[in-house]
This record gives structure tokens, sequence and C-alpha cells, in this order.
């Protein structure tokens, strides 16, 4: 080991296994859930109630915070763009085409590839392979900041870019001012997710929640300084925005360093972190195809809307709802991340029935959820557009796009569950092709069709990429109903078995 914490702790770790109540796992969440369903002796009834109680439970312990983290950090970038708008139309415009036009293609790669992680610490985790979390966690980060280094030339270019996928040369202008600021933050995702993947693993989520809180209150003061006080404009707002993000990274990190629940999983840093990154790279870049496959298809809407007559206001009124949806997804993300960790826990503990009905219960729960909130923003949609813009010319437009936007939502209700699953299960490369096909070969062209051809605007590009959406959550679903649980118990077996190798065994 690097550290001589690391080399005080490896021989005891190599002849001694730590107990499932000695770590953060409770009895409950162990065995449990799978007794119950297991029981034939029960009703059938009394099962479901008693399984349903148990997972509705540990549900809400992973779900509940990890919303509050992921709706946290989205609230930081939202009031970003909210302060960035507040200086005019063209910096709403610019932000919006900066944060979702060029951002998010970094955002995308980066919790693509963290994915990786998700996967094998879940797993692994559940299997009791501890010791492996941490050099998972340091191997993803090498991985992540090596591709920042590669992603920065984006962002660099980034004026370039986007005059020459079409945008207006004085949108494109503001909106690289505003992306030069965010460099930082790539390399702060390239530690972020790795991190929050280890700490989701181990269902902690709880700090991550306090961290992500204390730093809004510190970003909405710094960036009120920033724009309002000192006056640095949208590359001000950005720059805040990316040590916002580096906060809650330090915080994080501090917490496993001096965390008692992670003195099992986190033993110092490791060479180890450096062999064996190319086969963890292709295991990352199938990951990260399925998700970036994903993200950009909503990035390409906005894109798309740059290109159509009037581009500001159509750019204004669909970047307001897209924050919206946005906002909202956060939530969706949240079970998207318990999803992941239940199944992969399950799955690498040799649980084949709690991880089928953990499924149930978080689709369930989700879908009901969006449906509230779709119904909501639908009985809003005329005032909804003043919490970013005063403009009445906006707030029209916002409010035509309204019932589109409520659909959407719905659907973030499936959707995103069905992709933790997947990635829980380690479905990733078979995802990126179901992608492929719905959202590039149905969703884009026949957004454009109706966009372009049909002369339906934003409304026509927007409705084409819904139709994609629903073609892929109509897939995921019928593969996760007819899914052989046992069988994806002996391939969670098969993967730890591969990647916990003598080369990589450094804790067992």
């Amino acid at each position: 080991m690097a550290t001589s914490k690391g080399d005080i702790q490896e021989p005891l770790l190599q002849s001694y296994q730590p107990s499932r109540t000695e770590t953060n796992i409770t009895p409950e969440s162990s065995n449990e859930l799978e007794v119950i369903l297991a029981n034939t002796q029960l009703s059938f009834t009394k099962r479901i109630c008693s399984a349903t109680w148990i997972e509705s439970k540990l549900l809400f312990h992973l779900a509940a915070p990890a919303v509050i983290v992921y709706m946290i950090n989205y609230v930081m970038s939202m009031s970003t763009q909210i302060f960035s708008g507040h200086l005019g139309n063209l910096e709403l415009a610019a932000a919006s085409l900066g944060n979702t036009g060029i951002q998010i293609f970094a955002y995308g790669l980066m919790l693509g590839m963290g994915s990786a992680v998700e996967t094998l610490c879940g797993q692994a985790f559940g299997a009791q392979k501890y010791g492996m979390l941490g050099i998972y966690l340091q191997r993803s980060t090498v991985l992540l900041s090596l591709t920042g280094v590669l992603l920065t030339l984006i962002y660099v270019f980034s004026k370039q870019i986007l005059k020459l996928l079409g945008e207006s040369p004085e949108i494109a202008s503001a909106a690289s001012v505003f992306v030069y600021g965010l460099i930082p933050q790539i390399f702060a995702y390239a530690v972020n997710f790795p991190i929050q993947k280890f700490l989701q693993a181990q269902s902690i989520v709880a700090p991550s929640a306090y961290i992500s809180a204390g730093t809004l209150v510190i970003h909405l003061i710094l960036s009120w300084v920033a724009v309002y006080k000192i006056g640095l404009g949208l590359f001000g707002a950005s720059l805040i925005l990316s040590v916002s993000w580096w906060i809650v990274v330090a915080a994080q990190f501090v917490y496993i360093v001096k965390s008692e629940k992670c003195k099992y999983t986190w033993t110092g840093f490791s060479p180890q972190a450096f062999s064996g990154l190319w086969g963890f790279f292709k295991l990352s870049a199938a990951s990260a195809v399925m998700l970036c496959l994903e993200t950009w298809y909503f990035q390409i809407l906005v894109l798309l809307t740059g290109l159509l007559d009037n581009p500001e206001l159509a750019l204004d009124s669909i970047s307001i709802c897209m924050t919206i949806s946005g906002w909202v997804f956060m939530i969706s993300v949240g079970f998207n991340a318990a999803a992941s960790v239940r199944v992969s826990n399950e799955l690498g503990a040799g649980n084949p029935k709690a991880a089928a009905f953990s499924v149930v219960i978080v689709t369930l729960t989700s879908f009901v959820i969006s449906v509230i909130l779709g119904i909501m923003v639908l009985a809003l949609r005329h005032v909804i557009s003043y919490l970013f813009t005063e403009g009445e010319v906006v707030a029209e437009a916002v409010s035509d796009l309204t019932p589109l936007l409520s659909v959407t939502l719905i659907l973030n209700g499936v959707q995103p569950v069905l992709s933790g699953v997947a990635v829980g299960c380690g479905w990733q490369a078979f995802v990126a092709y179901v992608n492929v096909g719905c959202y590039y070969v149905v969703g884009v062209p026949l957004g454009a069709l109706l966009g372009f051809y049909f002369k339906l605007g934003a409304k026509g590009i927007w409705s084409g990429m819904i139709g994609g959406t629903v073609m892929q959550t109509i897939i995921l679903l019928w593969v996760t109903f007819r899914t052989d649980w046992n069988k994806e118990v002996e391939e969670a077996s098969k993967r730890l078995n591969k990647w916990d190798d003598k080369k990589d065994r450094v804790f067992n």
C-alpha cells in the first residue's frame, strides 16, 4: 500500500473479513427481505405486505438523501442560470446554451464512466469484498481525470464549436464566456462521481446531503457577490459554480478519510489504482456510452432549437422547460441511485427475489411521485416561467410547451429508474444499443422532421424526442419484466471474480 495506514491494515484484512453488523449494513438489508419473499408458509398477502414495508424503509433510506443531494446540486446549476437570466435575455440564452449545449456533454461522459464504479462497488459490497471499493474508486478517478484533460479542449474552443453547429455568433460568443468559468468543474466531476458512487454503494448518503446543503448556501452568497457586487457577469457566475463543486468534493473526501463507516472500504491511496486500467477503461466506456447517449439526447434538443427562427425566444422558452424538467428529474435520479444500489447489493449478496422485488417497489414509487409533479407543473403553466425571467413573451411560449413538459416528467418517473436497474445489473452495453435505436434512429430524426419540415418549431422537436423516450421505456420495461434474476446473481458472481483476481486482490 502507498500509506502506512494501508500497510498496517492489509494483513489484518487478509485474515479477517468484517461482519455486516460491523459495517454499514443492517440485518434487515442483508437477508431478511429474501427470507420473507421465499417463505411459502406465509400467505401471499402477508409476504407482500411485510416485504413492501422492509423494502420501502430501505428504499427511502437511500432515495431521500440521494434526492436531496441531486436536487441541491441541480439547484446550484439552476441558480447560476437564474443569476445569469436576470442580467438579460442574451445572458439567459448564453448560459442555457453553454450549460446545456457544452457542460452537459462533459457531465454525461463523466457520469457515464463513473457508473462503472456503481456496478462494481455495489456488487462487491453486497458480496462483502469491502477492500476492493477503495481501489475501484481510485481507478475511476484516475481515468476520469485523464478524460477531463481532453474535455478541456472542447471548453476552450466552445465558441468555434457552437458557431460551427450553426448557433448565432452573438449567443455563441456569450456562451463561451460562461463555459470558460466551468473548466475547473470538469475535474470536480472527475473526483465527485467516483466518490458519490463509492458512498452510495455502502448506503452512505446522508452526509453528502448535509454537505450539499451547506455548499448551496455558500454558493448563493458567492454568486450574488460575484455577479451583482463585483460585476463579473457570466464568467463570474459559472466560475463560482465550479468553486462550489470543489467544495462538495473536498468535504466528501474528508468524510471518507475520517469516517469509521469507511474504515474497511477506504484504507488509503494505493498503487493498485494504476493497475488494470485498460480493462477498467473498457467497462467504464460501456457505461459512458449508455449514459452519454441518454444525456446528449436532450442536449441535441437544445442545439436543434437554436437553429429555429427567432432562436433567442425558442432557446429561452425551451431552456426554462428543460431546467424545470431537470429539477424534477433529480427526484428520479435519486430513485435511480437507490435502484442501482439495492439491485447491485442484493445480486452481490445472492438474493434474486429481493433484487426483483426492489425493482418493482422503486419503479412504482417513482412513477406515482412523477405523475403528481406532472399535474402540478401543468396547473402552474402560466406563472412558472417568472422564476427565470420577467418577459411576458417568454412566459407565453413556456406555457405553450408545458403539456409536453408534463408528459416528459411522467416518463422520467420510470425511465431513469430502469436505467438504475441496468447499472445495478451491469447491462450498460445492452442499454447503449437500445438508446442508439430509440433516441438517434427514431427520436432525433422524428423531432427534426416535426420541428423543421412540418414547421412545428420547438413543440415538434420536443414531441419527436418524447417518441424516442417512450420507445426506450417500453423496451426496458419488457426486458426487466422478463429478467431471470437467478441468472443475474450468477453473472454478478462471475463479474466480481473477474475483477477480484490475483492482480486485484488487495484486501481479501
